[in-house]
């Protein structure tokens, strides 16, 4: 018996109201045995999933939920407890009760009511809280069915500041939750979207048999074109289902509409092409536009159902994001942080979701330039995606990226201020509103959070990448980001220990973090890649994490765990460290690949994620594809094709091949998630509100079951079965700029892949040597030498610069420049290189002050050359 059951039984004392509806005749007593409807309403597994607003923090205090609530707010309803996804059945009976005490004393009303505009009242119970306990509890029929009713404890309107405290809530009635028994279509299980005609193409049977299945592969006219055994795997933990594995790997042959038979069951249809993923690169970027806030979304860009006006602007019943205040009590100034991304399912806009949001999108581009498949990034150019800048010479990745670091530099405190040049955390509206609801009818207050040291650091480190991509397209852009990440990184030196505060979490989430380690070594990374300042260096190789393990099993990197993101990007962005220090960097990023692939190729559903419960988290989703993301980057460092074809499989398990035999991505595959938990695309409880669009990452399954709506529905679940394609459920079901940054990248990385061929071996070698170099330029000369056995007849050498390096004379070659890419064209007279012959040329250029480093990437042709 928990302490709060006790308390319960001690109550005959206590004043007990006993109500019945005024609109309905008496009714009879609700059976002892009827449904328990509230989920921890003792509170003895603590304050989730109950949320509030307009009061303060929420606490367990001897048992009970309590809070405070200021005083001399107008109306009842400006605060309150309460809890979503209230299951309720039209005609039943139900009795609602609790306990409920308040100091020094005042009315609270109990409703019971849609959550959402027009918030239908089903019932509501008045009673007069005083400091003794009392026990308040009222009967009543409801009037319509409701899976996702809310429960609210309005305690606002008092002229006093009180202390509310509650217990033993409970709404008894309906009927027992059924058994949810999801639809998994054909036992069959494999990636809906298809695969590369030379990548890895493997399948999950979930069946009793244990001994091998034979198996068949069809093609869209129903003749057999492969066939085989598949391989036992006994019981997948991570699913509770027995399972055998299908690899047909060898066959090659493209085409549409291919099934794989096993066990007397066809799958979904897939296809076998090395244009796949072209639309995904796309799509998986077209979310950000569609989450953009501050800009009217245009329907011709990405579907009429999409368009929508300009939301926090000002514009009634917008409060607006032009003059925000800070919390009571946290600064005396307003700032005009329009813009930006809204983070995930609701308004708010966070510094450190929207820092690992932008350094992907920004990663997704400088990967170009220094991977070879990467076709020197021509995919991400500009006039590539559905962006409204496209057409202004600058790639449109970049363009996406910015609207976001335009809000990421509104964010930092102004100079002259106490904590200046530090990030507010977040903004956010000052109490949690309902779905739907659509950024241009938001009424909320919008408010700046206190600063952060963390806030501060994701600014300093996706600034300073800002300053180094966008050199050649805006130099005064790049100008104000590299400023901006200075000012950020010192006042952060100076004052490393502000943390957020996890109990900041009204009306947004808290993003709390309270060490920082990783993120001063990002930033440090991203400050030296861009500078070369001795500083930064000598900072980034003191950090503890500079000779750590930074790659997690269970996720490789995220908003909280940053320290990878400093370690790839010396990986791969070219620098000065030392040629064994940049080989143990690597080694490092190798490494950790090698434990990815060895987990994936361990687990019956082949996707770099451990089976047990512990690792399928909120989001889960996203840290897979960073485990992948490191796949993926030990395949451009080492042109290993087993890292390349982990990170292909890798999106087997997002796109369809999982317990649940769903792609996790809108619009993507034979059976998709649809109602991703989303204020702006409410289409389940709205059906004039669009679907998220295609391209929309869920979160995925969450064992933890971090809402009522799933803990009611899925108790018990299995790691792997623990989501549902509802909006009901945030905890599995939302959308995250962070999680679709992440598929993004990925995306990019499949699309560049093609036909996923084998790798060949280099038949090219480059020198390239800077000669000279002075503060605003250098001397450069490169030499091409043909290690094949065929004669070069006509080439062109083509690598990136870091930053604002420009080409300004050359010799023996002819030299154009586009951003920061280079491409050197033979003159008549040395068009052909002989086997073993070569060719050199030179280039003087001009730079900032930035550093010169020699490219990780010189192609000849297309094809990467060894380096020496």
């Amino acid at each position: 018996m928990t302490r709060s059951r006790r308390r319960l039984t001690a109550l005959a004392a206590a004043t007990t109201l006993v109500l019945t509806g005024a609109a309905s005749p008496a009714l009879a007593e609700v059976p002892a045995d009827a449904p328990e409807q509230i989920h921890n309403g003792d509170f003895s597994a603590g304050t989730s999933p109950w949320f509030s607003y307009g009061t303060g923090e929420l606490k367990v205090v001897d048992g009970q939920l309590c809070t405070t609530v200021p005083a001399g707010l107008a109306n009842p309803w400006d605060a309150g407890i309460g809890q979503d996804a209230v299951p309720l059945i039209a005609g039943a009976e139900y009795e609602l009760s609790f306990d409920i005490s308040a100091t020094p004393g005042t009315a609270v009303t109990a409703v019971l009511q849609l959550g959402s505009a027009p918030y239908t009242t089903y019932a509501s119970v008045n009673a007069t809280a005083t400091s003794t306990v009392q026990h308040v509890a009222r009967t009543f029929t409801v009037p319509d069915d409701n899976p996702g009713a809310q429960v609210i404890f309005q305690v606002g309107g008092s002229a006093q500041a009180q202390t509310v405290c509650l217990d033993n809530v409970s709404l008894r009635g309906g009927e027992p939750a059924q058994p949810y028994e999801p639809d998994t279509g054909p036992r069959v299980r494999v990636n809906q979207v298809g695969y590369l005609p030379g990548g890895p193409k493997n399948a999950t049977v979930v069946t009793d048999a244990t001994d091998p299945l034979p198996w068949q592969l069809k093609s869209a006219s129903g003749t057999v074109v492969a066939s085989g055994q598949a391989t036992p795997r006994g019981v997948d933990p991570a699913s509770g289902q027995n399972a055998q594995t299908v690899d047909f790997s060898s066959f090659r042959t493209p085409g549409t509409g291919y099934t794989l038979v096993a066990d007397g069951e066809t799958s979904h249809p897939f296809d076998i092409s090395g244009t796949l993923y072209d639309r995904l690169r796309a799509d998986s970027l077209q979310f950000f536009y569609a989450q953009r806030s501050g800009t009217a979304i245009d329907g011709n860009l990405i579907g009429a159902e999409y368009a929508r006006p300009a939301g926090h602007l000002g514009v009634a019943p917008n409060q607006g994001d032009t003059t925000v205040p800070c919390q009571q009590g946290v600064c005396d100034y307003s700032l005009d942080v329009r813009g930006g991304w809204y983070d995930a399912g609701d308004h708010g806009k966070y510094v450190v979701n929207g820092g690992i949001a932008t350094y992907q999108l920004l990663s997704a581009f400088e990967r170009t330039k220094t991977a070879e498949t990467a076709a020197g990034g021509a995919a991400l150019a500009d006039s590539t995606l559905r962006v409204p800048e496209r057409g202004n010479n600058v790639p449109d990745v970049l363009d996406e990226a910015r609207w976001e670091l335009e809000f990421l530099l509104r964010m930092q405190v102004p100079a002259g201020k106490p904590l200046a040049g530090m990030a507010h955390h977040k903004i956010h509206d000052r109490n949690w509103t309902g779905l739907p609801l659509a950024p241009q009818d938001d009424p909320q207050p919008r408010e700046l959070h206190p600063p952060s040291t963390a806030a501060t650091l994701n600014l300093a480190a996706v600034a300073a990448q800002c300053a180094r991509l966008f050199a050649p397209y805006d130099a005064a852009f790049a100008t104000r980001c590299g400023t901006a990440a200075k000012t950020a990184y010192a006042a952060a030196k100076a004052h490393p220990k502000v943390y957020a505060s996890a109990a900041d979490g009204n009306g947004g989430g808290a993003y709390d973090d309270t060490n920082v380690t990783d993120e001063f070594y990002w930033a440090a990374v991203e400050l030296w890649l861009t500078t070369g300042e001795q500083a930064y260096l000598t900072d980034l190789t003191a950090s503890p994490l500079h000779t750590a393990d930074v790659f997690d099993a269970g996720g490789a990197f995220g908003w909280q765990s940053v320290g990878a993101l400093g370690r790839l990007d010396l990986a791969t962005v070219p620098n000065a460290l030392p040629a064994a220090e940049r080989a143990r960097i690597r080694a490092s990023v190798t490494a950790a690949a090698d434990r990815y692939l060895a987990t994936l190729r361990g687990q019956a559903y082949g996707l770099p994620l451990s089976g047990d419960a512990n690792s399928y988290v909120w989001g889960g989703n996203s840290n897979i594809i960073n485990n992948a993301v490191v796949l993926a980057t030990a395949f451009d460092l080492t042109r290993d094709a087993k890292y390349r074809d982990g990170a292909v499989q890798s999106a087997d398990y997002l796109l369809g091949r999982n317990a649940l035999n769903i792609s996790y991505v809108t619009g993507w595959g034979e059976h998709a998630a649809q109602n991703q938990h989303s204020r702006i695309f409410g289409h389940q409880l709205d059906a004039n509100l669009p679907h998220p669009p295609a391209g929309s990452l869920a979160g995925g399954a969450n064992s933890a079951l971090q809402d009522p709506f799933v803990a009611n529905l899925l108790a018990g679940c299995e790691p792997m079965f623990c989501y549902v394609d509802d909006i009901n459920s945030y905890s599995t079901n939302e959308v995250a700029i962070n999680w679709n940054s992440s598929l993004a990248w990925l995306a990019s990385f499949l699309a560049d892949q093609r036909d996923a061929a084998a790798v060949p071996a280099p038949t090219c070698a480059v020198t390239y040597t800077t000669h000279g170099s002075w503060p605003d330029g250098f001397n450069t000369q490169v030499t091409v030498r043909n290690t094949g056995t065929s004669a070069v007849n006509g080439w062109n050498v083509r690598w990136a610069f870091t930053g604002d390096q420009q080409v300004s004379s050359y010799w023996s070659a002819k030299l154009t420049q586009s951003g920061a890419t280079v491409a050197a064209t033979n003159e008549s007279w040395n068009a052909k290189i002989a086997p073993g012959g070569e060719i050199t040329f030179g280039l003087l250029g001009s730079t900032g002050k930035g550093p010169n480093p020699n490219p990780n990437l010189v192609t000849l042709n297309g094809k990467a050359c060894s380096l020496s």
